[in-house]
């Protein structure tokens, strides 16, 4: 295992020794200390490694992350694992505003709560917040998965394409083209594993699916009003 200080280490060469590793992996195990909030931290990793962030990130946090498995034990700022391809993005606090913004794959894990536009364009990503979510959160989602486990704010899934959206608490109102879907045999078998993969102590049976009404795929003058 392998530690680096930031308090004697700049933000781009422990960047630059991270993006380093490969598949022929020269160390696979990493641990941040003293991160100050900094920003960009642990960005565009393309290798089966494990980072352990110890403490608070600013904005951009794990983005484009690609194979590493990325955990924070504090809170992050905005964008976190935004654009993430695969692996994993585990926070243990809050995340602010868009997390997980245009991730196409892997799991953004929050334990924590969740700000605004969580989700917002997601392209394949699986998100769950332990939490609650603020507002405008998957906002032309467009594929992927968020899972809530406590309440959703306004305009959840305003303008959404095929994203599906699980919420166990309460939400604040629908956007635009969203509506409250059936919760069929095959959501409930995609959320036992998810929560299961999440540390998440929730049943499926608890969570209410919302999903694309599909009005407005095509230009409607019907539903002018609404675009």
């Amino acid at each position: 295992m392998q530690t680096i200080d930031m308090a004697s280490t700049e933000l781009r060469q422990l960047n630059s020794t991270l993006q380093a590793q490969s598949k022929e992996i020269v160390e696979s195990d990493w641990v941040i200390e003293n991160t100050r909030g900094a920003h960009a931290l642990a960005v565009g990793l393309d290798a089966p490694i494990n980072v352990t962030i110890k403490g608070s990130t600013g904005y951009y946090c794990a983005g484009m992350n690609k194979q590493a498995n990325v955990h924070v034990t504090g809170s992050v700022g905005p964008g976190v694992a935004e654009n993430m391809i695969s692996g994993s993005v585990t926070v243990e606090g809050d995340a602010s505003q868009y997390a997980g913004a245009t991730g196409h794959g892997g799991l953004l894990n929050i334990k924590g709560n969740a700000s605004s536009r969580c989700g917002i364009s997601m392209k394949g990503i699986d998100i769950v917040v332990h939490g609650n979510i603020g507002h405008m959160s998957a906002f032309m989602a467009q594929s992927g998965n968020l899972v809530v486990l406590g309440n959703a704010g306004d305009a959840l899934g305003d303008s959404l394409y095929e994203a599906r959206l699980f919420v166990r608490g309460e939400v604040k109102s629908l956007g635009a083209d969203c509506i409250e879907k059936e919760m069929r045999p095959e959501h409930m078998e995609f959320l036992a594993d998810i929560l299961k993969r999440a540390g998440a102590d929730a049943r499926p049976a608890e969570f209410r699916r919302y999903g694309s009404a599909r009005k407005l795929y095509n230009f409607n003058v019907d539903h002018a009003d609404e675009y």
